[in-house]
């Protein structure tokens, strides 16, 4: 059975051979490709200040990626393609990284492991994450709010009244 994952991608720190954080997505989107992942939809590259400690502006993006793999065996993948990048899961949250890999959304709805947990626990309020995404995966939706990706995109979006 063919499943489909919702990934979202970021970066803030140069690749010494892959150059600029842009630069550095694009070269993950053909990692994944290499992987023997089936890159079914890439979203536009987006800009995005940092959250916590970093001081370093994201590049972020969002692709469709299909595959036989189950999900732990893509969270595998998706990580041994970030330390080949350069990433050392250690050190401060939120903090500045070559590139991150994250499953936000799969075909199979919800998963919970020791390992993963699937919709990504920080999607629907990581405005950064669902803008990309919505471009390309706008009809997805959250299996624990039954919300699209473009409902959540609206929600994060939408002007909030003075108080």
């Amino acid at each position: 059975m063919r499943h489909r994952f919702l990934v979202a991608l970021g970066s803030n720190v140069r690749h010494p051979r892959f150059g600029l954080p842009r630069q550095v997505l694009r070269a993950a989107l053909a990692a994944l490709e290499d992987a023997g992942l089936a890159v079914d939809a890439m979203s536009p590259i987006v800009d995005s200040a940092p959250l916590g400690p970093s001081s370093r502006h994201y590049a972020n993006a969002a692709a469709v990626i299909s595959t036989r793999l189950e999900p732990e065996e893509v969270l595998d993948l998706l990580q041994a393609i970030e330390h080949a990048f350069g990433r050392v899961r250690r050190g401060a949250r939120w903090g500045a990284r070559v590139l991150d890999l994250d499953i936000a959304l799969w075909s199979g709805g919800s998963w919970f492991s020791e390992r993963l947990v699937i919709p990504h626990p920080e999607f629907n309020d990581r405005r950064f994450a669902v803008a990309p995404a919505a471009r390309i995966a706008r009809a997805w939706r959250d299996p624990l709010t039954g919300l699209t990706v473009g409902q959540i995109e609206a929600r994060l979006t939408r002007a909030s009244p003075l108080s």
